[in-house]
């Protein structure tokens, strides 16, 4: 729990329990982290209010609000969290966005979270920004997020929707009494009660946020959206084209092997499609982009300013390939044809969860890695468009 230790807490113990999406695993995660909450707490952080926390009563209150329970209230403003993830905003943030929408059609309705994920939504006029930073340091700065989160909530007409966010490290803190707080635990909901997981092995996440939508808020049918500003510089003069992104969000394992990307792009090529390709974040994964271009000898055009941009470009794409990352769902929720490559994961419920679903969307699942057998199931994936 000491500060250079925060990516490993982080990316090792609290993803590896949540990526396997078991009701075990969730209350595994309640205990263990509470305790470095609590951890935190005794540490007496500037900044950070912890008076009184324990971690018994965090997992006692845990217990409770994790249950769903229907939202009769009429508040006066929606704080809808942000997952942080731009990928899970767009997978399941976005649909308790829509259903919230509907059900308080007079109510103001804000999504609290970072700018680049608030724009992936700027051009909804029902939807406003309450900005919070989450930075990714320490676990103290952690923690410090969900101060802020308080007192944009202290209001006693409004309500919060947590989606299993960050903010409040996935339904851990309070923020807020619990009568006006409403939390989709995503990692174990089934839709018939928690915790029950087994019972809808195969649903998506989008489609169980759907389900907690229809149970918690009384509004059925609510999809995936976008809503980004138009930026006309995004789109590049010549159409139709192949929206490109070769980005892992920093998991290697999501990655195939070389010649894998190279090989990739050729064949896109050879479609006669002009291909955009998302430079990522700079660094080393934009060095990837540009070595796997300059092999593949393909001729393509690089995006390389904001995600928001990036989801414009897809959203006007004749097709989508990446591998499992937010830009799949991005595709997915405008309905764009998509191939995905959905390696690294640690469990089949996790694949199952994070697909993207609908009509238009070739999901490659890749349980083992091989660049020429991978290339193969794209090429027929190809035909198929």
């Amino acid at each position: 729990m000491e500060d250079p230790c925060a990516p490993a807490l982080f990316g090792v113990l609290v993803e590896g329990l949540a990526d396997r999406f078991e009701p075990s695993l969730c209350d595994a995660y309640a205990r263990l982290f509470s305790q470095a909450i609590a951890h935190v707490a005794g540490a007496h952080v500037t900044g950070v209010d912890v008076t009184g926390v324990d971690a018994a009563t965090l997992v006692s209150r845990y217990e409770s609000v994790r249950r769903p329970r229907k939202l009769t209230a009429e508040p006066k403003r929606i704080f809808v969290l942000s997952r942080i993830t731009l990928g899970a905003d767009v997978a399941v943030t976005s649909v308790l966005l829509a259903a919230a929408k509907q059900r308080f059609s007079r109510a103001e309705i804000a999504l609290a979270g970072p700018q680049k994920n608030y724009e992936l939504f700027a051009s909804d006029p029902r939807i406003r920004h309450a900005p919070i930073d989450y930075g990714r340091g320490s676990l103290r700065q952690r923690l410090a997020a969900a101060e802020e989160l308080k007192a944009l909530v202290a209001g006693p007409d409004c309500i919060v929707i947590d989606p299993d966010s960050r903010l409040t490290q996935l339904g851990l803190l309070p923020v807020c009494p619990d009568e006006r707080y409403h939390l989709f635990e995503s990692r174990a909901y089934s839709g018939t009660g928690l915790p029950a997981c087994d019972s809808s092995p195969d649903k998506s996440l989008p489609e169980l946020a759907s389900d907690w939508a229809a149970e918690t808020l009384g509004i059925a049918g609510a999809k995936p959206y976008i809503a980004v500003a138009a930026d006309k510089a995004a789109v590049p003069a010549q159409a139709p084209y192949i929206a490109v992104s070769l980005g892992v969000g920093e998991n290697p394992a999501k990655r195939i092997p070389d010649p894998f990307e190279e090989q990739l792009l050729a064949l896109l090529a050879k479609t006669g499609l002009p291909i955009c390709i998302d430079k990522g974040a700079g660094g080393a994964e934009a060095e990837r982009v540009e070595r796997a271009v300059e092999r593949s000898g393909a001729t393509v055009t690089f995006w390389e300013g904001s995600f928001a941009g990036f989801a414009s470009l897809i959203a006007a794409s004749k097709l989508y390939v990446g591998y499992d990352s937010a830009g799949q769902h991005i595709a997915a929720a405008c309905g764009v044809p998509l191939i995905c490559v959905f390696a690294g994961f640690p469990a089949p419920r996790m694949f199952e969860r994070w697909r993207p679903v609908g009509p238009n969307c070739q999901v490659i699942r890749v349980d083992q890695p091989d660049p020429a057998e991978t290339i193969e199931r794209v090429r027929e994936a190809l035909r198929r468009q």
